[in-house]
């Protein structure tokens, strides 16, 4: 046998693998271009602005755990400063807020911020859901002071220090601040001390006419919400919380946690967002 004949089936093998690799090419080259065609005409799923309002002696860094994972799950979202100093231009604030917002939003707030929102998101066609965080839900003519004493439980007043401050019409007013020695076990008790100091230095102040101002038309009358209920609340008795949401057909979630729920317990409260973002925009 000579070295041609040895060597004509390696050829005759290496030919056929090659015209084998031309077919895989020129199949891949028909149908990649139409596959990436596809998957650019696919629309990418756009989620709705989440909007997060803080309530009195805290800021918005009070949500940060909760941004950090709203973002992480791919939300936009806008935490604004809550004046704390009216329902009727708090909540005036919060809708020019919103105005700047496009497309659906998700409207949630903690504390007096239940309020404001409940407020703002009157008229607001964009937004799609309430979510109340351990929070204020009036009704038209209550107050957040008066609905936190429709029920026992708030330890509150005794710990708060009262300073005047002026106002524009040359009249005096009352901002209302927790003691920094009453704060961890007021306001957050279960927070490490060591953040408890921070947020309490940081508070800002709740002028108490704000808490004593009657609400208008709540808007958990014509949208959908969600509910979080802290069951540890000494700011807002637990019974109160109940109340407001049963009253507001809301989907609750109760959760054994302080008034500052959305700084122990980021994952509870993000969790709950993201129900009412999926339930209402999807």
């Amino acid at each position: 046998m000579n070295l041609t004949s040895l060597l004509r089936p390696i050829r005759t093998q290496a030919v056929l693998a090659g015209s084998l690799a031309a077919l895989a090419a020129l199949s891949l080259a028909a149908t990649t271009p139409a596959t990436a065609a596809k998957a650019a005409h696919r629309p990418a799923e756009k989620k709705p602005t989440v909007v997060l309002v803080h309530g009195a002696f805290a800021d918005s860094s009070s949500w940060n755990g909760v941004i950090k994972r709203l973002r992480h799950a791919g939300y936009p979202v806008l935490a604004p400063a809550n004046p704390l100093r009216g329902l009727a231009g708090d909540a005036a604030y919060l809708h020019s807020v919103l105005k700047s917002v496009q497309g659906p939003i998700v409207l949630v707030g903690h504390s007096y911020g239940g309020a404001v929102i409940s407020e703002a998101a009157v008229g607001d066609p964009d937004v799609k859901a309430l979510v109340y965080i351990a929070a204020f839900a009036p009704d038209k003519g209550e107050s957040a002071l008066e609905l936190s004493n429709k029920y026992p439980g708030s330890t509150l007043g005794e710990t708060l220090n009262s300073v005047p401050f002026p106002l524009p019409d040359g009249g005096i007013g009352t901002d209302l601040y927790i003691k920094p020695e009453k704060f961890h076990d007021q306001f957050a008790a279960d927070v490490p001390t060591a953040q408890t100091d921070l947020m309490a230095a940081t508070q800002r102040p709740v002028a108490a006419s704000a808490l004593e101002e009657k609400a208008t038309t709540p808007a958990w009358k014509t949208v959908p919400s969600w509910y979080l209920l802290a069951a540890q609340d000494k700011n807002i008795p637990p019974a109160a919380q109940r109340f407001m949401a049963d009253r507001a057909q809301s989907h609750t979630v109760e959760i054994n946690a302080s008034h500052a729920v959305s700084v122990s317990r980021p994952q509870a409260v993000t969790n709950l967002i993201d129900q009412a973002a999926t339930a209402t925009t999807h």
